[in-house]
């Protein structure tokens, strides 16, 4: 395949790489930091390299073979603190690898499996063992860096599989409650507001509503019970606030009224 000779500028029209790419890789050529030095060069789809953010903070450096990331590395975030150590095998997360939090304490000691935690001990940000996994099993919990639980239930080769709980982001309130199959929503679910109130009960399939189930207001009056295909209201009735029939759906067909919750 022929190759093209491009050029990366940062943001702030800094030369960030000068060289060859080849199917969409890097191929030859070398990468600069923001103040203009050369801080890698790559030869072949092959060398140590590093990458910055916009505001040139170091964001990776590692290997690279066949112009993916393979190899020791260590990740940061966009402040420069350190995320991850790990190993990559042809752009992905394998073998041994550790994980951080925002204050520097560990979060993740083990191995990854084609991205997965498969092997390790999973603390929570004051250093005590929260979960361990073996063989891709285990239950576990999730944070983000700052130490908030994102998620906690069962794993299955290295992926959600089972029941678990899944929390706000900003409160930490639980906003999802069911069964997961491979990674992805699948079985009977509930789903809340920022506020923890009921949102949605019902069936899903490969992370999207399948089957039967019911939506509500935000003071739990009814809004929607009836069927869905796909993620998408297929068949049954739909109510104002007042609790009234205000449209019905058959086969994915009918008059829709949708309304802000604003409203009420």
């Amino acid at each position: 395949m022929e190759e093209k000779m491009v050029k990366e500028k940062n943001i702030i029209k800094k030369l960030k790489f000068e060289g060859y790419y080849l199917n969409g890789k890097k191929w030859n050529g070398n990468g600069y930091n923001i103040y203009g030095n050369i801080e890698f060069e790559i030869k072949d789809g092959k060398g140590k390299g590093k990458e910055y953010s916009y505001n040139g903070n170091l964001i990776y450096e590692g290997e690279y073979l066949n112009g993916e990331k393979n190899g020791k590395a260590k990740v940061y975030n966009y402040e420069g603190k350190l995320e991850y150590e790990v190993e990559y095998l042809y752009g992905i997360k394998n073998n041994k690898g550790k994980e951080y939090y925002y204050n520097g304490k560990l979060r993740f000691e083990g191995e990854y499996l084609n991205g997965n935690k498969w092997n390790g001990n999973g603390y929570n940000i004051n250093g005590n063992i929260e979960f361990e996994i073996k063989d891709g099993k285990g239950n576990i919990k999730e944070y983000d860096s700052c130490g908030k639980l994102l998620f906690e239930g069962e794993y299955l080769n290295g992926r959600r599989n089972g029941k678990g709980k899944e929390y706000n982001i900003l409160n930490s309130k639980l906003e999802f409650e069911g069964e997961y199959l491979n990674g992805e929503k699948n079985g009977n679910i509930k789903e809340y507001d920022s506020c923890s109130k009921l949102l949605f009960e019902g069936e899903y399939l490969n992370g999207r509503k399948n089957g039967k189930g019911k939506e509500y207001y935000y003071n739990d009056i009814l809004k929607f019970e009836g069927d869905y295909l796909n993620g998408e209201k297929w068949s049954g009735n739909g109510y104002n606030i007042n609790g009234n029939i205000e449209f019905e759906i058959k086969d994915g067909k009918g008059n829709i009224k949708e309304y802000y919750e604003m409203d009420y």
